[in-house]
């Protein structure tokens, strides 16, 4: 068990980690294609700066992952004394999984436990305006990045033993 959650945890982070580096080329080339069509043809498409919004939060949301497992978090920094703590490490997890656990929960449920109105069901049933994708593909990277971080975080506890 132990051997599998960490490597689950280690393919979570390979994956984190082409995500985010997808994210800023993606990125990179649609401001490129903006810039260009803007200063050179004077009719910047709409899609481009939309695109390049969307690949942003999708970096910087998984590069918020890789950040955590790799211990370069802030907080990490400054308890880097402390790394060997066996508190430090409990005190830490549950701290990610006070704040993370919510926010996972009101992802799928919303007021008066209906399904249908959570924040990704909301999501759903709008579309960006460019585009014209579903806000769900946009708002997925929220828990699609915290249920990562809780793979670490159980991944970490479990290296311990």
């Amino acid at each position: 068990m132990r051997s599998g959650l960490l490597a689950l945890s280690q393919g979570v982070d390979r994956l984190c980690r082409f995500g985010a580096a997808t994210g800023l080329v993606l990125m990179l080339v649609l401001i490129a294609i903006q810039v260009v069509a803007r200063y050179l043809f004077s009719e910047p498409p709409g899609w481009t700066e939309e695109g390049a919004r969307y690949a942003m939060v999708w970096s910087g949301l998984l590069g918020s992952a890789v950040a955590f497992k790799a211990g370069s978090d802030p907080v990490m920094l400054r308890l880097a004394s402390l790394e060997g703590n066996a508190a430090i490490a409990w005190l830490r997890a549950a701290s990610v999984v006070l704040f993370v656990a919510p926010i996972l929960y009101f992802c799928l449920v919303g007021p008066d436990q209906d399904l249908s109105r959570g924040f990704l069901a909301r999501s759903a049933t709008r579309n960006t305006e460019a585009i014209g994708l579903s806000m769900a593909w946009f708002t997925a990277a929220l828990p699609v990045t915290f249920v990562a971080i809780l793979i670490h975080v159980a991944a970490a506890l479990a290296a311990r033993k």
